[in-house]
């Protein structure tokens, strides 16, 4: 009769069994605690170090040696990166890319808009810091419209009569003059710009305070006249509106000397130059509204302005005088000589006439002496001789 297996010992078969089974997952969790604690001590011992412990050196020694590793898996992953967006923006669907399209329509307007604020933020600073540099009472004001036709350079602003501006009033940008109104409507004002052919303001050399007067021309460029050839001014010069007339207020910038040519025989120089402003350019600009005293001519300044013309004058006098007593002398000589004539010409009619007296006188003493002799002679002839002493006598 066969034997039956044990019961028993079956099941402390499988009993062990199960435990040789179990001690691999027993041990990988007791690992994973030992690690952690590790770890954990590890970390707390490089904390407590502050960096310069034993830890903190082996940390940034391994770092050191796995930097490269990573840069060089960086490399290699970084074209299958490169493909799954591709991949990505191919397998989006239409929806998705016109979204996007419309948010970087977005993004790029409003981009603009800001460099826009920003710029226009900062000309107006600018515009500040002139008016605070200079002292000026102004409105600020914004160009609206460019020159209207090909024979005026102007533009109009939008301000007007109803924000204070009045016609004659001079205008600025944030590099110095531009322009003066001409024309004002409740809510805006002409400028005419001192390019135009019409405009003329008074101006001097910064460097020698050498004045004259800035004129447009028909060509858009500015013109500096009545500058004297003994006078100094160089190409580069700064030339500033010199106060007088008081329109424009001391010392604003106008441009540079770009030319500087002396015609033979000619008093002044024929003078160029060149504004700080362009016409195409302006933006925003200062209403200069009035001016304080210090920023009005001196009479000093008008004096300098004014003797150029007196010593021209004086000298126009003195040349004339001498011209004058010239053709006074000239006169005078021109008279003697018409006199001397006049006597000559008097004597001779006198001494004609005298002559005529005298040949009468003497016909007529002849006459005389002739019937004298005539009596004498018959006297004569009667004593024998008179017949011929009276014919001669006769």
């Amino acid at each position: 009769m066969p034997k039956m297996p044990s019961m028993h010992g079956g099941r402390a078969k499988s009993t062990s069994s199960k435990l040789r089974r179990s001690e691999p997952g027993g041990s990988a969790g007791l690992l994973t605690v030992v690690l952690s604690a590790i770890a954990i001590l590890i970390f707390t011992l490089s904390v407590r170090e502050g960096g310069e412990g034993f830890f903190s050196s082996t940390r940034s020694v391994v770092q050191t040696i796995v930097s490269p590793i990573r840069m060089l898996g960086g490399y290699a992953t970084a074209p299958f990166s490169g493909m799954s967006n591709v991949m990505r923006n191919l397998t989006a669907d239409e929806q998705t890319l016109e979204e996007l399209k419309q948010e970087n329509a977005q993004l790029t307007a409003r981009n603009i808009e800001l460099e826009e604020a920003q710029q226009t933020a900062r000309r107006l600073e600018e515009l500040l810091d002139l008016r605070n540099t200079y002292n000026l009472q102004s409105i600020v004001a914004r160009i609206i419209s460019g020159p209207s036709d090909s024979w005026a350079v102007s533009v109009v602003i939008d301000k007007g009569s109803a924000a204070g501006v009045r016609v004659g009033m001079p205008v600025s940008n944030s590099m110095g003059a531009v322009g003066q109104v001409i024309e004002c409507s409740a809510s805006t004002s002409v400028v005419r710009l001192l390019t135009d052919e019409g405009s003329s303001v008074s101006a001097m050399v910064q460097s020698s305070r050498a004045q004259g007067m800035l004129e447009g021309s028909a060509d858009s460029s500015l013109r500096l006249s009545l500058i004297r050839t003994d006078q100094s001014v160089d190409v580069g010069d700064v030339v500033v509106t010199s106060g007088l007339g008081g329109v424009f207020p001391k010392g604003l910038p106008v441009g540079k000397v770009a030319t500087i040519e002396k015609n033979p025989g000619s008093t002044y120089y024929a003078i160029t130059v060149d504004p700080y402003y362009r016409p195409e350019t302006l933006e925003e600009v200062l209403v200069i509204t009035s001016l304080t005293e210090e920023q009005q001519a001196t009479s000093e300044d008008i004096e300098n302005a004014d003797k150029p013309d007196l010593e021209a004058a004086s000298g126009r006098g003195a040349s004339a005088a001498s011209k004058g007593e010239g053709d006074g002398k000239e006169d005078a000589n021109e008279e003697e000589e018409k006199s001397s004539e006049e006597g000559d010409d008097t004597a001779d009619d006198d001494a004609a006439e005298e002559g005529t007296d005298a040949n009468a006188r003497g016909n007529e003493r002849d006459r005389s002496d002739g019937s004298d002799a005539s009596d004498a002679g018959s006297t004569s002839y009667d004593e024998s001789y008179g017949y011929d002493m009276g014919y001669e006598g006769v």
